[in-house]
C-alpha cells in the first residue's frame, strides 16, 4: 500500500481549508467516505451528515455513526480516522460504500476503490482532499436530548441513535 505522499497529494495546513471548502457542499451533496482502520483491516462508509469548524481551539470535524454500522467498529477501535471527498465520476462507487456492509463484501474490489497510507490511518487514491483526524471525543445520542423530537420520530424509529465522533484535523491532503 503506497502512502499519500508517494501518490502525489500535497500537505495543506488545516487552517487553510476553508478559503476553499464549502462544507455544506462537500458533505451534504458531495458525499465522504469516513475510513478507520490499518493497513491489514479497515473499513470505510459514505456519509453525509457532518460539521467542520473550530473546537476547543483546534480545527475539528464531527462524524456521526450508527450502532449497526462495521465502521463503528473501527472507529471506536482506533485513534485516528479519515475524512475523504470525491470527484463527481465516484458518486457510484460512494454510493456502494453507503448501502452494503464491508462485513459481507469488500469495498474495495466491488468498487476499485484503492487504498493508501494517510498518517497511520486509510483513505484512497481516488479521493480529491483528504482529512486525517485524531479522535478527541465521542458521545452518543439519545432521545431526551431533542427539543425537536420530529427528529426521533423521523431519523431514529429503530432507537438507533448515532455516536458522535469528534476529530481534530491533523493533516489535510489535496490530490495535485
Amino acid at each position: 500500500m503506497k502512502s499519500i505522499t508517494e501518490l502525489g497529494f500535497k500537505k495543506l495546513d488545516p487552517s487553510d481549508l476553508g478559503k476553499d471548502f464549502d462544507v455544506f457542499t462537500k458533505i451534504g451533496s458531495e458525499w465522504m467516505l469516513v475510513t478507520a482502520g490499518t493497513p491489514e483491516s479497515f473499513n470505510t462508509m459514505t456519509a453525509s451528515w457532518g460539521f467542520a469548524g473550530i473546537m476547543w481551539n483546534k480545527p475539528c470535524v464531527i462524524t456521526a455513526i450508527r450502532p449497526q454500522r462495521y465502521t463503528k467498529e473501527f472507529i471506536d477501535r482506533e485513534g485516528s480516522f479519515t475524512l475523504s471527498f470525491y470527484p463527481a465520476d465516484m458518486r457510484k462507487a460512494l454510493a456502494f460504500c453507503g448501502s452494503n456492509s464491508g462485513r459481507d463484501v469488500d469495498k474495495c474490489e466491488k468498487t476499485g476503490l484503492t487504498p493508501m497510507l494517510a498518517e497511520g490511518s486509510v483513505a484512497f487514491e481516488q479521493a480529491s482532499r483528504v482529512l486525517v483526524c485524531r479522535k478527541l471525543y465521542a458521545q452518543e445520542m439519545s432521545g431526551e436530548g431533542f427539543f425537536d423530537k420530529s427528529i426521533v420520530s423521523e431519523q431514529y424509529s429503530r432507537d438507533d441513535y448515532h455516536t458522535a465522533y469528534y476529530g481534530e484535523i491533523i493533516a489535510a491532503y489535496v490530490k495535485q
